[in-house]
């Protein structure tokens, strides 16, 4: 028996039973859409932590604020979400100052509620997918290690029709069976340690949202007296 040819990756993929080759390929589309989703979360949350340091650095350099909301609204589809953040709260705040009947608390409280709308949203799209990155990451092994065991059972239950079992009739029907393991782990392992990562960013970009929110209520709050 020529070993080394039985036992390369394609011919166990393709001598597999039926049941493992659907695992096999379920897990293979997954690891490309979790890949796809890394990239592209990978390219979002770049560019998001970019333009919160663009805007901060612009906010923080005195500027006029109806300037800022100005270029904001101009540029809406291009903005930032501490950007938008800072627009919802200076939309409500006008809006609130031109009627009469309301104190300074309860304008700058309105301005903070639609801060937390938008914030809200913004780290909705942030957090977008990273739920199926963790579900890869978790399952994953578990669907490949099914597949083993699956693989397994069907080798031993062909030996019952052979005589004698020797290394060489097991050894094929066990390792198609624990390919199946590994393209689980290829799977999940990158997932992981993706979704651990973005997390952690989401996490800090969130933190910077927050900060920003309380220290522009504050800004609004000296406006008003």
């Amino acid at each position: 028996m020529n070993v080394t040819q039985d036992l390369s990756i394609l011919h166990l993929i393709l001598e597999a039973s039926a049941v493992v080759q659907i695992v096999m390929a379920l897990l293979a589309a997954v690891s490309c859409m979790s890949w796809y989703y890394i990239f592209m979360k990978w390219f979002s949350v770049r560019q998001a932590r970019a333009k919160t340091e663009t805007f901060e650095r612009d906010f923080w350099s005195g500027g006029d604020l109806n300037s800022l909301f100005n270029s904001a609204v101009n540029d809406r589809h291009h903005a930032g979400s501490m950007e938008r953040i800072f627009e919802a709260g200076f939309r409500e705040f006008t809006k609130l100052k031109g009627q009469k009947n309301l104190d300074s608390k309860d304008i700058v409280d309105g301005s903070r509620r639609a801060m937390r709308a938008t914030y809200q949203r913004e780290m909705d799209a942030l957090d977008s997918h990273l739920a199926f990155l963790a579900s890869v990451g978790s399952v994953s092994p578990y669907v490949g290690l099914f597949g083993t065991v699956w693989g397994i059972m069907h080798a031993f239950r062909g030996l019952s029709n052979v005589g004698q079992a020797t290394l060489s009739s097991v050894a094929p029907g066990i390792a198609e069976a624990l390919v199946a393991t590994a393209i689980g782990l290829f799977a999940a392992i990158p997932a992981v340690l993706a979704y651990n990562h973005f997390s952690h960013d989401i996490d800090r970009l969130a933190t910077r949202y927050e900060s920003f929110m309380e220290e522009f209520s504050n800004i609004l709050q000296r406006q008003m007296r």
